[in-house]
């Protein structure tokens, strides 16, 4: 998910996201009300009104995040790996202009969830 922070991008969708993400791992896990994701942000100005957000939706329902503040993208993947997290996601838009940003899952294995997989 990529857009404009603030317009495309809220903190109300951010949360609604995490929200999402955390029912799908719970789910996908077979987890009762427990598991762990990581969160990773680039230097963006939203990102950090973004995690908020997004962590505030991931911990409603019951799963625990770890911040890994600023950091590269492919260390974010490295680390959920590497920690044996359930899951992870990064807030970043890579080369998109400054004011875009964007969110993007990990699998416990740091690879980008499958597309029929986010579409839940």
């Amino acid at each position: 998910m990529r857009g404009i922070a603030n317009l495309d991008l809220t903190p109300e969708l951010a949360f609604k996201l995490g929200r999402a993400a955390a029912h799908v791992l719970l789910k996908k896990k077979n987890l009762n009300q427990t598991g762990r994701m990581l969160v990773g942000r680039d230097t963006r100005v939203s990102g950090e009104m973004l995690e908020a957000a997004l962590v505030a939706g991931i911990t409603s329902v019951g799963v625990n995040t770890e911040l890994l503040g600023v950091a590269p993208t492919p260390g974010v993947a490295y680390l959920i790996r590497k920690l044996e997290a359930d899951a992870g996601v990064m807030i970043s838009a890579s080369h998109n202009p400054v004011e875009d940003n964007g969110i993007k899952f990990f699998n416990a294995d740091g690879y980008k969830l499958p597309d029929e997989v986010e579409d839940e």
